[in-house]
Formats: structure tokens, C-alpha cells, sequence
């Protein structure tokens, strides 16, 4: 299935003029906001039905949108624009390749990294950390998750589209990490639980890197190469989020013994600071990106 989203992806920058990419790919932020609220939600319905309920239903989705997308959706490229399949290109390598030896893509895509790895701390931990930390049942999880999915719905839909309009992609781009690496900050810091939900729309507005890295991204790459830069950073958000799990359990596994020996309460927060200073890495090569850019520009223009 994670084949659908990187498909969907470049549907989206085939079908889109340039100026518009960030803003739609927002979009596809408040898409993926609203199945984080109703999909946990409905699950857990359907699931007091019946536990095997929610897969039938999800299978039903899934061919649903098969369906919709063979039989009703319009291809996006004409013929002539249509890039060749090769099997020798399918394939991580391959994917690593073609970022490589495309100019300017290669920072953009460990920018894209650094994000989903760094991401890759909320499901990761955050059930956990907030269960020990504040003793939240079950239900307060819940509304967290969902206050998540709804300020992730609110910056996709509102606030990207005049943000890019205003102040470009790359500016976007570094609001998003700035503000991602301030909420990840507030997690771990966080000793009260309202200052956990403090940091829940702080955090959120990370949401903004995600389509302005996107569009970088597309308006690098011709018309017929867009589904192969979707498929390269589908791979390369893959291995980010293959590692994440395990890095950001091991830190909190870690920061809990340091906890209990040290009674250091900072230390516990200890993934979410991690986060926090990847997201800040990333910002620095943002910058950096930005500047190589100027610095070539009168090239491209002779």
C-alpha cells in the first residue's frame, strides 16, 4: 500500500502548474489529517462489532479506491510525456541514483530524511512517554492523537497555501522545521501535560515542510520523471521510518534508566530532543540550500 501514496504524489505534480504543487500537496495533509481522526475512531466502532470488522472494512476501502482509480481517474500525462519502466531501476540503489544525478535534489532529499525520521518519534514513543510520564489512559491518548490529526488538518488546508503564496517554498519550508524542532522541544520538556498540548499545534506546523519540500522537489525534475522522484523519496521516507522506530525506543529505553537512577526528570524526554535536533539539522541545510541557489543564479541566467 505505501506504493499508493507516492502514486498519489505524483499525480498530484503532474496535474499541477508549479505555483500551485505546495498548496496541493497540502491537501493530501488534510486528507491524511482526516484519516487520522475518523480512522482510529471508526476502527475502535466497528472493532465492538466485531474484531476481524475493521480489516474487512479497510480491505473494502482499499478496493474501492483500485477501482475508482482504474476504471474512473484520468491518466495524468499524455503518451509523448510519459517516462520508459526499467527493471534495473526498481530498486533502492536505483532510487539513490536518480537523486544523485539530478542537480540540487540530493540535499532536498536528505532534508526529506532527516523530517520522516524525525517524525518517526511520535508513533514510535508518544503512547509510551505520555503513559509514563502523566499516567494518561487510553481515552486521553486518544483525543491527543486526534488533536494532532485536526491541527495537521488546519495547516494543510489553511495555512500552506498563503504562507507559500507569501513567502515562497524554501521559507515554508524552514517555518516547518523551526516550528517541528520547537514542538519536539515542548515534549520533552514537557513536566505538565498542558504543555504537552501546548506543543501539539507547535509541532504541527511541521506540517508546512512536507508540501513546500515537495514542490523543491518537483520543479527539479521534467514532466515524465515525477513518478520516479515520488518512488525515490517514497524510498528514501522508508528507510527513515524502518529506523526511526528502533532509534527512538532505544533512547527512551535509555532515558527511563537514566531516569530512575539519576532522578534528572529532563532526561526522559530524551527522543523527543533527539527529534528536535535532526528537525534542526535539517534547517541548517534548508538555509544552506537556499544560499547555493542564489550563488548560482546569475549562471543559469547567462
Amino acid at each position: 500500500t505505501a506504493a499508493s501514496i507516492s502514486t498519489a504524489q505524483a499525480y498530484i505534480a503532474d496535474v499541477s502548474p508549479p505555483e500551485k504543487r505546495a498548496a496541493n500537496f497540502g491537501l493530501m495533509s488534510v486528507a491524511f489529517g482526516l484519516g487520522f481522526i475518523l480512522g482510529p475512531a471508526v476502527g475502535g466502532l466497528l472493532g465492538q462489532i466485531n474484531p476481524r470488522l475493521p480489516f474487512w472494512v479497510a480491505a473494502g476501502l482499499s478496493l474501492t479506491n483500485a477501482l475508482y482509480g482504474y476504471f474512473i481517474l484520468p491518466e495524468s500525462l499524455a503518451i509523448d510525456r510519459r517516462g520508459g519502466f526499467f527493471w534495473r531501476k526498481a530498486n533502492p540503489l536505483g532510487a539513490l541514483k536518480f537523486l544523485r544525478g539530478r542537480v540540487g535534489l540530493m540535499p532536498l532529499a536528505i532534508i526529506h530524511f532527516l523530517f520522516w525520521l524525525s517524525r518517526a518519534a511520535l508513533p514510535a514513543v508518544m503512547v509510551l512517554y505520555v503513559t509514563y510520564r502523566y499516567g494518561w489512559n487510553i481515552a486521553t491518548v486518544g483525543l491527543t492523537f486526534a488533536l494532532v490529526g485536526l491541527c495537521s488538518m488546519i495547516v494543510g488546508g489553511v495555512l500552506v497555501k498563503p504562507i507559500v503564496a507569501r513567502l515562497g517554498e524554501r521559507a515554508c519550508l524552514i517555518i516547518g522545521l523551526v516550528c517541528g524542532a520547537a514542538g519536539m522541544g515542548l515534549f520533552g520538556m514537557a513536566d505538565q501535560p498542558w504543555i504537552f498540548w501546548l506543543g501539539v499545534p507547535v509541532m504541527s506546523l511541521m506540517g508546512l515542510a512536507t508540501p513546500a519540500l515537495q514542490g523543491l522537489m518537483t520543479s527539479r525534475i521534467s514532466p515524465n520523471a515525477q513518478g520516479q522522484l515520488q518512488g525515490a523519496i517514497g524510498s528514501v521516507g522508508a528507510v527513515a521510518q524502518m529506523i526511526g522506530p528502533g532509534l527512538f525506543s532505544f533512547v527512551f529505553a535509555r532515558s527511563i534508566s537514566a531516569h530512575l537512577t539519576t532522578q534528572g526528570a529532563a532526561l526522559t524526554g530524551a527522543p523527543f530532543f533527539v527529534a528536535a535536533l535532526l528537525l534542526l539539522a535539517g534547517t541548517g541545510l534548508a538555509v544552506m540550500v537556499g544560499h547555493d541557489e542564489r550563488a548560482s543564479a546569475p549562471d543559469h541566467a547567462g
